[in-house]
């Protein structure tokens, strides 16, 4: 197969690109390949093609199930944990596998080609777990699935917590979870980071913790998993996600904290849709923006993804995974507007993505599997101001979703 007049990112440079054995096989100027007669060629006319979305934060297993058993009406963190305990009761291998199976075809279909799914292991019977490790296999030529050890509600707060945990990761999870700050006690909270690294390390596994997603500016276990990882040296390796109290931290804090940060070589991933929704519930006014502080995260050299979280869910009651609604929401909330920031936000859900899922045969080079996805748009900018369509999306050299770009006329 060949690809035409591509535009890869935001070059303005347009290339030539040869697939063969699902792979790029070549990228050379454009007009300097010529076109075998017997070979499927693709004619991009300087539209944009990057590699996959990265979902790199979301639950499947929780997926669809908004409503059931009843709405979270509050709009709480933690009345969406204490509904999904409820609905975990009736949860069964196949219904977690239909939900999440749907909704990795609206992903696929809007450009995503990888997903982190942290999956809920406070359950005795790890039915979702084990739906998810499934599926993992059978849609493995669609999509790469990292499962996340995921303890919904703590490893020292519920009981068998370690051994659950442990359990998980022998039947073949890929990621060491944790959720320091809803832990009973600050001390319960810092053994369950020292136990999950001490088990990523047995696994040799990465860790991803959800970590001080809460507007409490004395959640402060972030600044534990960065001297974690500054330790260990895998610091890329490791990932906090939501981080949202750093939004509440005085500038006095920060600055110490982000001096570990940056040595630590921790990852951060942030899921802005969800946590504009779910923070600042108890705030009068002002109220709380219950980000992470992402600008100050990028510009101080931090790798900063960002991930949808929740997807129609008791957490959040909407989303269709379109990773590009992310970037979207996230630009506004962090204020990251200037032309320069936006142009390179897709980095967010692709090249940053990536080093957190730690990512080997990803991007558009020669040599890498031939997976990539073409956008209605010369450049990103375009793209997500537009809210142009993903045409393409190939997974190693294979098409699984193909979209026609809508027409709309005008009478005036």
């Amino acid at each position: 197969m060949i690809i035409k007049n591509a535009q890869i990112g935001n070059d303005t440079e347009k290339v030539d690109i040869v697939i063969q054995d699902g792979k790029f096989k070549s990228i050379k100027p454009a007009g300097t390949v010529e076109d075998p007669a017997d070979s499927n060629v693709l004619n991009l006319d300087g539209k944009m093609i990057l590699p996959p979305f990265i979902e790199s934060h979301v639950h499947l297993d929780a997926t669809r199930t908004a409503g059931e058993p009843h709405w979270n009406m509050s709009g709480t963190l933690f009345e969406g944990i204490a509904t999904w305990a409820e609905r975990k009761e009736s949860l069964t291998k196949k219904d977690v596998m239909d939900r999440a199976r749907e909704t990795i075809r609206h992903q696929a279909k809007n450009g995503v080609g990888f997903v982190r799914t942290h999956v809920d292991v406070t359950d005795p019977k790890l039915t979702a777990l084990d739906a998810l490790l499934e599926l993992k296999e059978e849609l493995k030529d669609i999509v790469t699935l990292q499962i996340v050890a995921f303890p919904q509600e703590g490893i020292l707060s519920f009981p068998h917590g370690k051994e659950l945990m442990e359990k998980a990761m022998e039947l073949g999870a890929d990621v060491v979870g944790a959720i320091p700050h809803f832990e009973f006690t600050r001390e319960y909270g810092v053994e369950s980071l020292n136990y999950a690294v001490e088990l990523a390390e047995k696994y040799d596994a990465l860790l991803d913790a959800h970590c001080d997603e809460i507007d409490d500016e004395q959640s402060r276990f972030v600044e534990t998993l960065a001297t974690r990882a500054y330790e260990s040296g895998h610091g890329e390796r490791m990932t906090a996600s939501h981080t949202t109290a750093m939004g509440s931290y005085n500038g006095a804090y920060a600055s110490r904290l982000f001096n570990v940060l940056t040595k630590s070589h921790l990852n951060i991933v942030s899921n802005p849709l969800v946590n504009i929704h779910l923070q600042g519930r108890f705030d009068d006014y002002p109220k709380r923006r219950g980000l992470t502080r992402v600008k100050e995260l990028v510009a101080a050299g931090v790798n900063v993804a960002f991930g949808h979280d929740d997807i129609f869910d008791p957490w959040y009651p909407l989303g269709d995974g379109n990773m590009r609604d992310v970037v979207h929401m996230g630009l506004h909330v962090a204020q990251m507007m200037g032309y320069p920031e936006i142009q390179e936000s897709y980095r967010f859900i692709t090249d940053n993505a990536a080093q957190v899922l730690q990512l080997t045969d990803y991007g558009i080079a020669e040599g890498n599997s031939a997976s990539f996805i073409v956008l209605d748009a010369p450049d990103w900018y375009t793209a997500l101001n537009e809210k142009r369509e993903v045409l393409y999306h190939f997974e190693q050299g294979r098409l699984i979703a193909e979209t026609k770009p809508h027409e709309t006329t005008l009478h005036f």
